[in-house]
């Protein structure tokens, strides 16, 4: 990459580092701990709100999850419609279906129910909603969601995208099959809701790549350019619950401590991100997910050590402090010895919670340029990734990481 490229990037995220003070970036209000869902009711009731859609995916409704919801609902008298066809990849057309439902019911609020995919498709929803006359592709990037949401609660039934917290909504095109992110402030969930009763039960293997995603981003927020005092306090702090209570909580998913370490630190990544932004992982992933369906936290668990190895000695400084903070080898170590110790401690906990190292369908040589092309830009020049990586090295990370 050429140096005037990296001047100009850098420029960029330097004009968008000052103004990003005088944004908004208010945190939801947080309900947390067990039975905590049930208090959401109470909310809708004071605010006068008696017409609500919710949001949410197929599976969480036939495991009857939302049948407490439905109860206190009727309880309330509060009339409620829902919207169940989220998909793991939430697309445009989920958000027009969505937007199409709202209207015909009149509601005046939106309740996101499920995983990051529920979340961000009730984000999607709460921007059009915004902003009537125009497209979900039209606010693609960053600031371009006008006028005032109605009232948005996040109910997280995974721990790991930290969607309740952020400024982010990520879409697919179905038609392009690609998948980007709406970013801006005005999004962010005014309340979320950390309860969890409601993660008891995950599948194994939903427990294990949500909580790398979460991992993932606390380590890019960590890493990057971008961060605050706030941000970095806040990725430590989830990088150091992760790595108390996401083993114990896959291999124990009944154990409520866990579970609630797990969303607060879902949650501390989120704000963390949502300031200091992500960076090469999420866009590759992204590019993955578009192509070929990818689960987003198995992009990022699988991605995230390759990509960190490419950065080599940029984030060595930085990695190391996070080898210390876990105390993962000896703190006289140099920084170099510490980097790697901790990306051999992000391999070892993928293999304990049976997350392969390499991507198992089979893809192909032919995809990669498309695939760079995708992720070289969404990064550039958004992400203050602590260095820049050129076509060819996002090629490298594809190629080791699908096997090719």
């Amino acid at each position: 990459m050429n140096k005037f490229r990296k001047f100009s990037y850098r420029l960029y995220q330097s004009v968008l580092y000052v103004a990003s003070a005088f944004l908004n970036f208010r945190e939801p209000k947080v309900l947390s701990g067990s039975k905590s869902s049930g208090k959401v009711f109470g909310i809708l009731v004071e605010k006068n709100i008696n017409r609500v859609l919710v949001i949410t995916d197929g599976p969480l409704m036939k495991l009857g999850l939302l049948q407490k919801m439905i109860d206190g609902f009727e309880e309330a008298s509060i009339k409620y419609a829902i919207y169940s066809d989220v998909v793991p990849n939430p697309t445009i057309d989920n958000i027009e279906a969505a937007l199409e439902l709202y209207k015909k019911e009149r509601a005046k609020a939106i309740i996101a129910f499920g995983g990051g995919s529920s979340i961000d498709t009730a984000k999607g929803l709460a921007a059009r909603l915004a902003n009537p006359k125009k497209s979900i592709e039209k606010m693609r990037g960053i600031l371009k969601v006008g006028g005032r949401i109605p009232l948005l609660i996040a109910i997280p039934t995974t721990a790991g995208t930290g969607s309740e917290a952020t400024v982010a909504a990520v879409i697919v095109n179905a038609q392009t099959h690609s998948k980007y992110a709406i970013n801006d402030p005005k999004i962010i969930p005014h309340y979320a809701v950390l309860d969890p009763d409601l993660l008891v039960g995950l599948p194994k293997p939903i427990t294990a790549t949500t909580g790398m995603d979460a991992m993932t981003h606390a380590v890019e927020a960590f890493i990057g350019r971008g961060n605050t005092k706030n941000t970095k306090c806040c990725a430590l702090s989830a990088i150091q619950l992760i790595d108390k209570s996401l083993y114990k909580s896959y291999l124990e998913p009944a154990d409520l401590g866990a579970r609630k370490d797990m969303q607060l630190a879902a949650y501390q990544a989120g704000v963390a991100f949502t300031r200091a932004y992500v960076g090469y992982v999420h866009a590759l992933a992204h590019a993955l997910g578009g192509q070929y369906n990818v689960p987003h936290g198995l992009a990022n668990a699988i991605l995230l050590p390759y990509v960190l190895e490419q950065f080599g000695r940029s984030v060595d400084k930085k990695l190391a402090i996070l080898s210390d903070s876990l105390t993962l080898c000896d703190k006289k170590a140099s920084d170099k010895t510490k980097a790697l110790a901790f990306i051999q401690y992000l391999k070892d906990l993928n293999r304990k919670l049976e997350i392969p190292d390499k991507f198992v369908n089979v893809y192909a040589e032919k995809d990669i340029p498309g695939l760079v092309a995708h992720a070289d830009k969404e990064a550039h020049p958004l992400y203050p990734v602590p260095s820049f990586l050129d076509r060819d090295a996002l090629a490298n990370v594809y190629r080791r990481a699908l096997g090719l």
